[in-house]
């Protein structure tokens, strides 16, 4: 069916089909993004359940470092809003290309007309 199709609507698929594949990828970090925030709040629930003089430990690649709970807390909240600010990012891009998405895909019903029933 493509070698009958324009040149101009074959390269609008390829671009579809790109276009989905990135919304793809968008979808599949911002769920790993959202995984690491979950953790990162039941994490925060932990140290508030401790007392203030409790030892804590964090992980800095292989290492255990041991911490006090406010810094913990702190970095915990940091790290939180960066992954905040991430997923907001990440959906603003995903609003636009699933918005390109659906104006090419029309673009293509409408220049195939008939054939595309």
């Amino acid at each position: 069916m493509t070698a009958e199709l324009p040149p101009q609507i074959q390269n609008q698929i390829a671009q579809l089909q790109q276009l989905q594949q990135q919304i793809q990828g968008l979808a599949m970090q911002k769920s790993k993004i959202e995984a690491i925030q979950n953790e990162s709040k039941m994490a925060l629930e932990e140290l508030a359940k401790l007392t203030e003089d409790a030892i804590v430990y964090r992980n800095v690649g292989e290492l255990l470092i041991k911490t006090s709970k406010e810094e913990s807390i702190s970095k915990l909240k940091e790290r939180e809003e960066t992954l905040s600010l991430r997923l907001q990012s990440i959906s603003r891009q995903e609003e636009r290309l699933t918005s390109r998405f659906k104006q090419l895909q029309e673009q293509i019903q409408h220049a195939l007309g008939p054939r595309a029933q």
